[in-house]
């Protein structure tokens, strides 16, 4: 696994992200039930284990009451995996959200993406500054997330961030509701992540790339090519996986996401011309055209392929 640093903490350049833990499938409400009901805090800690094996360094988590029972046990039996928390406006304010994820031993914080994607549409922005300043008093690195390019461009010019978490798409507008609503119709659209991704380009800050499977809707091997293809020296990306559909998934991802960071990064006369057979077999098909090799497979109505995120 290559690594970059963030400031002064090194870590893997593939992270693991909780979504399915916390049953937000952004599949619907029967998938939200089905991965509440098969990640039990033990089927949690294996992943999480997995992902140590596996040279992941980082976990991207909420800090709800759930995820923090749940690291207290995974630390107890010995997990490392740094955590980069994630306030969540359902359970209290971003202060209260801060204070947690210092209790809980968080090496960086980030506000909600969902939060942010509102205060910009509503003008407000420059409330997060509070919330930034009391991350870094706590000595946690400080980020912000959203959905929309308008979230890091305001940032860009008003904010000081170690780092942002770009999403690749935009499935639910935030004006005028922060929260995610499960079971809302989502749309995840090609132009959105073109649009997120040429921004990225020209930001200051490292980034986490998220959502880069589209909530499962873009095939593996296709989403981890585009990925490595955007991704800066400074970057890392986080995705979530859904064990229930596939035990060996993070393996699988893992795999992908660096045979594309080595064929992103070597010259082209030592590239493999393909990825690995081994690799064919666990990836599920992208289905992608052979004349475009970053088709998206998503569209507005294109049904989850499995439980990445």
């Amino acid at each position: 696994m290559d690594f970059t640093t963030i400031g002064d903490l090194r870590l893997s350049r593939l992270l693991l992200g909780s979504n399915p833990f916390s049953g937000f499938s952004h599949q619907g409400v029967e998938r939200d039930e089905l991965m509440v009901h098969h990640y039990t805090v033990a089927r949690i800690k294996e992943t999480l284990f997995e992902a140590e094996r596996l040279g992941i360094t980082g976990l991207v988590a909420r800090t709800d009451f759930h995820v923090m029972r749940m690291l207290l046990e995974y630390r107890d039996d010995g997990g490392k995996l740094h955590w980069f928390a994630q306030t969540c406006p359902e359970v209290g304010d971003s202060e209260a959200c801060v204070r947690r994820a210092a209790r809980g031993g968080a090496v960086a914080c980030h506000v909600h993406g969902g939060v942010m994607d509102h205060l910009v549409s509503q003008g407000r922005a420059g409330e997060v500054a509070g919330a930034v300043a009391l991350i870094r008093s706590l000595g946690m690195k400080a980020g912000i997330a959203g959905h929309t390019p308008a979230v890091f461009e305001w940032s860009e010019n008003h904010l000081d961030a170690d780092y942002y978490m770009c999403c690749y798409y935009n499935p639910t507008p935030r004006a005028n509701d922060p929260e995610h609503v499960h079971g809302a119709v989502e749309e995840y659209r090609e132009e959105d992540r073109q649009a997120m991704t040429d921004l990225i380009r020209g930001l200051s800050r490292p980034v986490i790339h998220y959502k880069i499977l589209a909530a499962g809707r873009n095939g593996p091997e296709e989403a981890f090519a585009y990925c490595a293809a955007r991704m800066r020296p400074q970057d890392v990306a986080c995705i979530g996986v859904f064990t229930g559909d596939d035990p060996r998934m993070l393996e699988t991802d893992v795999r992908l996401f660096e045979t594309h960071s080595r064929l992103r990064n070597c010259p082209r006369s030592e590239a493999p011309s393909a990825v690995p057979a081994s690799l064919a077999e666990l990836a599920i098909s992208s289905n992608r055209g052979d004349d475009d090799p970053f088709r998206v497979a998503a569209t507005q109505t294109a049904p989850a392929r499995r439980g990445r995120s």
